[in-house]
C-alpha cells in the first residue's frame, strides 16, 4: 500500500484511525497538557484585558473573573490623562528601537566573525566570551565604572548596558555554521568579493530567520527592563513605561491610616480606580510586543529550530 493511500485513509477515518489504546490515552495526555499550558498562558492576560474595562467596586470585591462586570474605560482614561504615562510610553520605544539597533550592530557581526574557522585568535575570543556569561564585576563596580564615564542619569546608560548577550551570539554564530554554506563564501572570494561584501550582500539577505530572532529577544528585553533604570537614572522625564508603571502600583498600594470617614471612603475610592488603572497601564504595556510578534513569527520559529536544535 503506498503511501498517499494510507494519508488518504488517515483523512477519511481521523486521526485516531490505525493506534492503540495506549497510544489514544497518550495523545489525550499530550493535548491535554498542552491545553491546559496554553490556558495557563493566555488566562492571566485576558484577566487583565477583562479587569480594566469592569467596575473598579467589582474588581476590588473579585467578581470579575470569566466575564467582564459593567462595561467602563474609566480607567484607561484616566491612564491617557496621565503625562507620566505617555512620557514614559515614549522612552520606552526609544530605548527599545535604538537598543536594540546597538545590540543588532554589535550582536551579528561578532557571530559571523566567530564563526569562521579561520579567524586568528578564534578561540581564545570565544572562551573570553563565555567567562563573562560565569562571572562578572558586580553592580556597584559597574555603577562606579559608569559613573566615572559621565553615563549615569542619561538615556545612553539604559543603551550601552547590556549591549551584548553572550548566549545571543552563541545561538547566532551556530545559525551561521549550520545554515550557511561554505561553498558560497569560496564562491564570493573568487570572484572577487572582500569580507565586507561578503557579510552585507551573502551573509545578511541569508540570515533574515535568525535576525528576527534576535530582533524580538532584545526588543523584549528593552521593553520589559526596569531594574537598570531604577538604579542609574533618577530624572523622571528618562523613566521607561515599566518603571513608571512600578511607581504607579506601589503607590496604590501606600495606604495610610485615616480617621475622618469621608478621605477614608475617597481614599479607598481611589484605591480601587488605581486597581483597574493597573490592569490598564498592563495591557497598554504589553501591547506593542503583542502586535509586533505576529509580524515575526514566521521567522521566530524557524531561526530558533535551526538555530538551536542544530547546534
Amino acid at each position: 500500500m503506498s503511501n498517499n493511500t494510507l494519508v488518504k485513509k488517515k483523512k477519511k477515518h481521523g486521526m485516531w484511525h490505525g493506534t492503540t489504546p495506549g497510544d489514544k490515552v497518550f495523545l489525550c495526555i499530550v493535548y491535554g497538557t498542552i491545553i491546559l499550558i496554553c490556558l495557563a498562558c493566555i488566562y492571566p492576560l485576558y484577566l487583565t484585558i477583562i479587569a480594566s474595562v469592569s467596575e473598579p467596586n467589582d474588581v476590588f470585591n473579585g467578581k470579575v473573573n470569566i466575564l467582564p462586570s459593567g462595561f467602563t474605560l474609566e480607567a484607561y482614561t484616566h491612564v491617557f490623562q496621565n503625562q507620566r504615562i505617555w512620557m514614559g510610553y515614549g522612552n520606552s520605544l526609544f530605548y527599545t528601537i535604538v537598543g536594540t539597533m546597538f545590540n543588532l550592530f554589535l550582536t551579528i557581526p561578532t557571530a559571523y566573525a566567530l564563526s569562521k574557522k579561520r579567524m586568528y585568535g578564534r578561540s581564545f575570543l570565544t572562551t573570553l566570551f563565555l567567562i563573562t556569561m560565569y562571572f562578572g564585576g558586580g553592580l556597584i563596580p559597574t555603577y562606579i565604572l559608569f559613573r566615572n564615564m559621565g553615563l549615569i542619569d542619561t538615556r545612553w546608560i539604559l543603551i550601552i548596558n547590556g549591549g551584548m548577550s553572550v548566549y545571543n551570539i552563541v545561538v547566532t554564530r551556530t545559525y551561521f555554521q549550520n545554515n550557511i554554506p561554505e561553498t558560497l563564501f569560496e564562491a564570493a572570494r573568487i570572484d572577487g568579493a572582500g569580507e565586507f561584501l561578503v557579510f552585507f550582500k551573502l551573509v545578511l539577505p541569508l540570515s533574515a530567520p535568525i535576525i528576527a530572532v534576535m530582533t524580538l529577544y532584545y526588543a523584549v528585553g528593552h521593553w520589559g527592563s526596569w531594574f537598570s533604570a531604577s538604579i542609574y537614572t533618577f530624572d523622571p522625564d528618562l523613566q521607561p513605561l515599566q518603571l513608571v508603571l512600578r511607581g504607579i502600583l506601589l503607590k496604590s498600594e501606600d495606604m495610610t491610616d485615616l480617621t475622618d470617614p469621608e478621605l477614608l471612603a475617597e481614599a479607598q475610592r481611589q484605591a480601587r480606580r488605581a486597581l483597574v488603572m493597573k490592569y490598564s497601564v498592563v495591557f497598554i504595556a504589553s501591547a506593542p510586543m503583542l502586535i509586533a510578534y505576529p509580524f515575526v513569527q514566521k521567522h521566530f520559529v524557524k531561526g530558533v529550530m535551526v538555530g538551536s536544535l542544530k547546534g
